[in-house]
């Protein structure tokens, strides 16, 4: 069984960052799953096969950021809401189909497809604010439990824009 999760980071990182899982940079979660598979190599990269079309065709979304919010138990995990976006939708709901076409198993499915609720979760003193605006051009593909060590997040694969591109107005 392999941990992964589809994420579109709002701060800057390299592919192949490792990063404790208490230090995750700023990011809106599009999807988290389990590949069950006898290659787990294998799972991430077919994966990535599948999630490359959708992550390129959604990069220079412009999303804008909306009000606090509380998730988790007792609403105790400090969030910001996105506001709804058809870009980020139709990307969550491809990655989600993506996922479920190689056996994953979705951990939250009540918080996808139309439960979906995209938002950016704080991190320590970091956070976006309301209304501020942001650009979809950073998606990752991120195991969860690189070399079955629970205690850090490795990116397997970044679709970028790349920085000389102006993103397009959507």
């Amino acid at each position: 069984m392999r941990n992964l999760i589809l994420v579109a980071f709002v701060e800057p990182v390299a592919d192949g960052l490792v990063f404790p899982r208490s230090e995750w940079p700023l990011h809106i979660t599009l999807v988290r799953f389990d590949a069950d598979a006898p290659d787990s190599a294998d799972a991430a990269e077919r994966i990535a096969g599948l999630a490359e079309g959708p992550a390129m065709a959604a990069l220079g979304a412009r999303l804008t950021v909306g009000e606090d919010a509380g998730f988790g138990r007792n609403g105790s995990v400090p969030v910001n809401l996105i506001q709804p976006q058809p870009d980020l939708q139709a990307l969550h709901e491809q990655l989600v189909s993506a996922a479920g076409s190689l056996g994953g198993t979705i951990l939250t499915p009540a918080h996808t497809m139309a439960g979906y609720r995209p938002h950016v979760s704080h991190q320590g003193g970091k956070r976006l604010n309301p209304g501020d605006a942001v650009v979809l051009d950073r998606i990752a593909l991120v195991d969860m439990a690189p070399d079955g060590d629970r205690t850090v997040r490795r990116i397997l694969r970044l679709w970028t824009l790349p920085e000389t591109e102006e993103p397009p107005r959507r």
